[in-house]
């Protein structure tokens, strides 16, 4: 099926399509779109956690922005989990967003000195979070549910000048990367404009 803009979906089996792109880019708004054009059972997997004032306000507005008849799931880790579930009650998944995803795992264990964890905790921190990454594709396809996953572009901007910063970049671009390379559509979006780049 074909919306206005001219984005498809297949029809059959799984298909899973990437949304990526800066903050305030509008990847959010064009994957609610790519959704709505279909038309059908919609299920919002919602990642954040609403921890201050800013983020409880920003869960909101993309709440109230969403059609009423989806429905909406709070999971914040261990996504892979709840996918039959939720395929087995919806035609697609729209989950928003495996950036914060990834930072959900990376800092469910507070006890970490980021600015002095050693390498080989950090390669283990991203094996593990990569893990779930892939148990989440894979029960996707298992599944034969159409999912869109929204993410951020987070490597296009200067070199941040404290390490844990610097660690979480290059974990989240390196997990946008595996699933990019999985995913049968990406699209990639500047200034609320989409372009498609697989």
């Amino acid at each position: 099926m074909t919306g206005d803009g001219g984005y498809k979906l297949n029809n059959e089996g799984s298909q899973i399509t990437l949304v990526t792109g800066g903050a305030r880019s509008g990847k959010s708004s064009f994957a609610e779109k790519l959704v709505s054009d279909l038309g059908k059972r919609v299920a919002y997997i919602a990642t954040a956690i609403p921890f201050d004032e800013g983020m409880k306000d920003r869960i909101e507005k993309h709440r109230v922005s969403r059609p009423e008849s989806w429905k909406t799931y709070e999971i914040h880790r261990d996504v892979y989990k709840y996918i039959e579930e939720i395929g087995q009650r919806y035609d697609i998944i729209l989950l928003d967003c495996i950036t914060i995803l990834v930072t959900n795992l990376m800092f469910e264990n507070d006890n970490i000195d980021w600015d002095t964890v050693s390498r080989e905790k950090i390669d283990k921190i991203e094996v593990d979070i990569t893990e779930q990454i892939d148990l989440l594709i894979k029960k996707i396809r298992d599944t034969k549910i159409r999912c869109v996953l929204v993410t951020n572009e987070l490597g296009m901007g200067i070199v941040p000048e404290n390490r844990l910063s610097r660690i979480f970049r290059d974990i989240a671009g390196r997990v946008n990367q595996f699933i990019a390379g999985k995913a049968d559509e990406v699209y990639f979006t500047v200034s609320g404009i989409p372009m498609k780049i697989k």
